[in-house]
């Protein structure tokens, strides 16, 4: 039994795992960190940005003007963002028979694996994953689709010239696996090939493997995965939470008896507790708002947007914030809303009850009623005639690179009145912010991350006990910031299996019985 590591985030997984004779894909995420390399996307002409100098070595012998550009003390290239893919050389993808999908974060790349490998084979995704799935890419593409870009910057990534450029370009890994990003197209044959499946469900893989998805608390729909044949068994754990949010609670019983854990999507904030870090969200929200200032969100279509809304449900009145607008502006933010209401049996119980009392799940509904929440597909047509100051709005992308968030960065940040609020914990809001410097508008980090942290993955493993745990390389140490926190790494005995980008891993088994049946042909005899 093997495992082949195509990614090196570890919260973004793609992992590929040779099981019995079948071969399965575990996620397919899509590492977008590669967009904070690039300028961003303005919807509306920006004179700050068109007048940008080209950059030049200093001793002139590189002139790369068309495709980097200087901004704000560092460089940055010049041409529509783009993607780091999962590993393509390590193994014949056209291999993999079924591809099962985690939560709607871990599927980005899917297109770019079943169109252009020449996958035949089924993926599997509960319905909300799959819905929700397809919203985050229709936003994806419809924000790159609106601020197409005709050049397309390669030289830089010729490795003697990457060389000598400056940081963080110089550092960008693997930047010949970066692509831009798919089409609507691409996107619809993609999902055209998954199979719906739900909690518990016991899905035969060619008589030899079994497969099935249990809740993992994470996100509406999203799963945790158990593999086995009649005597082995493989529990694959990626973005899972114990905290009572919308989503149904982990299913953890099921992961017991394991002979190898594969363990991914751990919280990329441990030091963070995610009710202080909504509590820091409203207070300053509340106090900009107060001093007549506008608050900006970036944020994603789904998931923590709706806790979001919810936890500022219950504190708009008590901080008198009632005539305060909230906008939400995404293309796909109506259906967005809708969904969150209408996949009922993927919600926690309490959640669940509402539905037949009848009562909206979320309180957002209400918020829509009374006109405090108003919803648009963009900045244009409706919401420019209806736009009203101080507010507060969500809207993507949390990278600050594309969507309508960098017109929002360019109209605010001269204005120290003004305050952006990072809730998203996939992207450096340094990073985020460095095209926009200097920036007079407050920044807040307040990274939400619900996901196992790991004090809470060390209780688990300790209670489900797997013979074996495989995780990614970066959860066997500490930080680089906090080398002194034992505490924020996992500490097993056995010590776990570390992979990183492009390992192969032979996973070990304890029992080995496999039945052999072997055809007698006619000729032959018991008998001799």
């Amino acid at each position: 039994m093997k495992l082949y590591c195509l990614s090196g985030h570890p919260t973004l997984p793609c992992n590929v795992l040779k099981f019995k004779s079948t071969t399965i894909m575990l996620d397919c995420g899509l590492d977008t960190t590669s967009v904070l390399n690039f300028l961003p996307l303005p919807l509306v002409h920006s004179p700050r940005l068109s007048k940008l100098t080209g950059w030049t070595s200093k001793d002139g012998t590189v002139n790369l003007e068309k495709e980097l550009k200087e901004c704000a003390g560092r460089v940055f290239v010049d041409s529509q963002p783009e993607f780091c893919l999962p590993e393509r050389e390590l193994l014949d993808l056209s291999t993999i028979d079924v591809i099962l999908i985690s939560n709607y974060h871990c599927m980005m790349a899917l297109p770019y694996i079943t169109e252009h490998t020449g996958f035949t084979g089924t993926v599997y995704a509960t319905e909300p994953t799959l819905q929700i799935g397809r919203l985050l890419m229709e936003e994806l593409v419809n924000f790159m689709e609106r601020v197409p870009k005709a050049q397309s910057a390669t030289c830089w990534k010729n490795k003697d010239l990457q060389r000598v450029l400056p940081g963080p370009l110089k550092e960008a890994v693997d930047v010949w696996t970066w692509k831009r990003c798919y089409s609507m197209h691409e996107v619809n044959s993609a999902l055209s090939k998954v199979q719906l499946v739900g909690y518990s469900q016991k899905v035969e893989l060619f008589g030899a493997v079994q497969v099935s998805p249990l809740s993992s608390g994470y996100s509406l729909g999203s799963s945790n995965w158990i593999i086995q044949s009649h005597h082995e068994k493989v529990s694959y754990v990626s973005g899972s939470s114990l905290l009572t949010t919308h989503p149904q609670p982990m299913d953890q019983s099921s992961l017991k008896n394991s002979d190898v854990l594969i363990l991914t999507g751990l919280t990329q904030m441990p030091t963070a507790n995610p009710d202080g870090m909504l509590g820091e969200f409203c207070s300053n929200l509340a106090m900009t708002i107060r001093a007549g200032g506008n608050v900006l969100v970036p944020c994603y279509s789904s998931g923590v947007i709706y806790d979001l809304l919810e936890c500022l449900y219950q504190f708009i009145e008590s901080a008198n914030l009632g005539t305060t607008p909230f906008y939400f502006i995404s293309p796909v933010a109506n259906s967005s809303l809708e969904f969150s209401q209408i996949f009922a049996e993927w919600l926690c119980h309490n959640k669940q009850t509402k539905v037949y009392l009848p009562e909206p799940p979320f309180p957002h509904a209400e918020l829509i009623q009374t006109n405090k929440l108003k919803h648009y597909p963009s900045i244009h047509g409706d919401f420019s005639s209806e736009f009203r100051q101080p507010c507060v709005v969500f809207t993507g992308h949390p990278s600050l690179r594309f969507g309508d968030v960098v017109h929002f960065m360019e109209l605010w940040g001269k204005s120290s009145l003004n305050t952006v609020i990072f809730t998203e914990p996939d992207f450096s809001y340094l990073d985020a912010l460095a095209p926009y410097q200097p920036l007079a508008m407050k920044c807040v980090y307040c990274p939400i991350d619900t996901r196992l942290n790991f004090h809470q993955v060390s209780k688990l493993l300790k209670e489900v006990q797997p013979l074996h745990v495989v995780c990614p390389e970066q959860y066997t140490q500490p930080p680089l910031s906090q080398s002194h926190r034992s505490d924020l790494m996992l500490e097993l005995t056995p010590p776990p299996m570390p992979y990183r980008r492009c390992s192969v891993l032979n996973l070990p088994f304890r029992r080995r019985y496999d039945v052999l049946l072997t055809p007698i042909s006619e000729s032959s005899s018991w008998f001799m």
